[in-house]
């Protein structure tokens, strides 16, 4: 084990986006800097850690059993968004462009990564899709092989007849996600919306 600077700094590089430079200046800020933020920022992390949660109907974030997206009474029950992960349900709500209701998967499949359907929010996505009232899944995933696989196994395994699936994509580049999209670029993509077969 390296010095304690060390330690904060291995951990904070572990974080997403964050390299050694990033990592160093991050320590750097929080001990020299501005160690004044450091109690409300480590106090702030440990109630993250022990009141936020995964929200029971569509896997989001939540500090209840469910969050503010499935029990807001206003939103549109028969549209259900599938995203890869919560970012991606965060950004295309910062658009103000979807009004229905969501559905996180927490990754997607990739048969040459380990990942396969049991690793994902799949069982819960069937039981809602099974009990009725939603007329059409709007999948927003990734535009790579992995997200077409995701898409053709909601598809082809959990989806209904009845129920419509449209695809976004129009606006998103190739291989992109929708976490780095920007609002117009999401909602160009929503409203263009196409029938996936």
């Amino acid at each position: 084990m390296g010095s304690a600077f060390d330690d904060l700094q291995k951990e904070l590089k572990r974080l997403p986006g964050l390299g050694f430079r990033s990592a160093e200046r991050l320590a750097l800020h929080l001990l020299v800097e501005r160690p004044e933020r450091l109690p409300q920022l480590v106090e702030a992390l440990q109630r993250g850690a022990s009141q936020i949660r995964r929200c029971r109907v569509c896997g989001g974030l939540a500090e209840a059993e469910v969050c503010g997206i499935c029990s807001d009474t206003e939103r549109d029950d028969s549209l259900l968004c599938v995203v890869e992960q919560v970012l991606d349900q965060v950004a295309l709500e910062r658009s103000s462009a979807f009004k229905g209701r969501y559905h996180v998967l927490h990754g997607k499949l990739s048969p040459i990564n380990g990942v396969g359907p049991s690793d994902l929010n799949f069982d819960s996505l069937s039981q809602r899709l099974a009990s009725g009232g939603i007329r059409e899944v709007v999948l927003a995933l990734p535009n790579d092989v992995e997200g077409e696989a995701t898409c053709h196994y909601i598809t082809e395994t959990l989806v209904p007849n009845e129920v419509t699936v449209t695809r976004i994509g129009f606006g998103l580049p190739s291989g992109g996600g929708v976490l780095y999209a920007d609002p117009v670029t999401l909602r160009s993509a929503l409203e263009a919306r196409r029938r996936y077969s």
